[in-house]
């Protein structure tokens, strides 16, 4: 028989929100299934929903504040903070007691992100075609507001209240300091893009 140890891994479902980093203007609602590998380092494969059938849209990795402050301010930029993201109760545990998730939403609120889509299936692609598109964490300001239709739909689904996980999750530290290079979109008003393009291939050159 075959083993599938690395699917038996993640062990956690996750609820949230994602805004494409190229078109802040489209939000999705987003299934994430956790394999946290060690204490600051976790992996998560991103569907559409919590179906057997749902499509697998991206994937997403999430550090510790201490290994984002290690990257090189070019790799800083393409990824996100959370501690929005749990405060506000966007980042929910379908189906868990909040008393349960609680020690976790403490660690989730000190990291950062990178998440990469897959798959727009939100535009109607039934093939997941394209260039992968760079992902935003939902935030308070601007663009990064949720639309009120779409946590509505997430929340009636699960039987939860965003607005009460908020009020519930008051007690979660703040992170002292947010690197304000990630959301970089927040403090410079600039997203990134994946091209496409034709290049000579090098076949001698080492890597890196």
């Amino acid at each position: 028989m075959q083993r599938r140890l690395p699917v038996k891994q993640m062990n956690c479902h996750v609820s949230t929100f994602a805004i494409y980093g190229g078109d802040m203007s489209r939000q999705i609602e987003t299934h994430h299934y956790v394999h946290r590998v060690n204490d600051e380092f976790l992996q998560c494969a991103v569907y559409a929903s919590d179906r057997s059938d749902a499509p697998l849209i991206g994937i997403e990795y999430v550090i510790s504040d201490r290994l984002y402050e290690n990257l090189p301010q070019d790799e800083q930029k393409l990824w996100h903070s959370h501690a929005y993201e749990v405060k506000s109760g966007s980042w929910a545990y379908p189906r868990l007691p909040e008393a349960v998730g609680t020690p976790e939403l403490k660690n989730i609120a000190k990291t950062y992100g990178k998440f990469w889509c897959t798959w727009q299936i939100d535009r109607g692609d039934k093939l997941p075609v394209g260039a992968p598109e760079l992902m935003m964490s939902p935030q308070g300001v601007e663009h990064g507001v949720l639309r009120p239709e779409l946590v509505k739909i997430r929340d009636e689904k699960y039987n939860i209240s965003t607005d009460e996980l908020k009020h519930e999750r008051a007690e979660i530290a703040e992170p002292e300091w947010i690197n304000p290079m990630a959301d970089y979109w927040k403090q410079h008003g600039k997203c990134f893009v994946v091209d496409i393009v034709t290049v000579d291939m090098n076949r001698t050159e080492q890597f890196p």
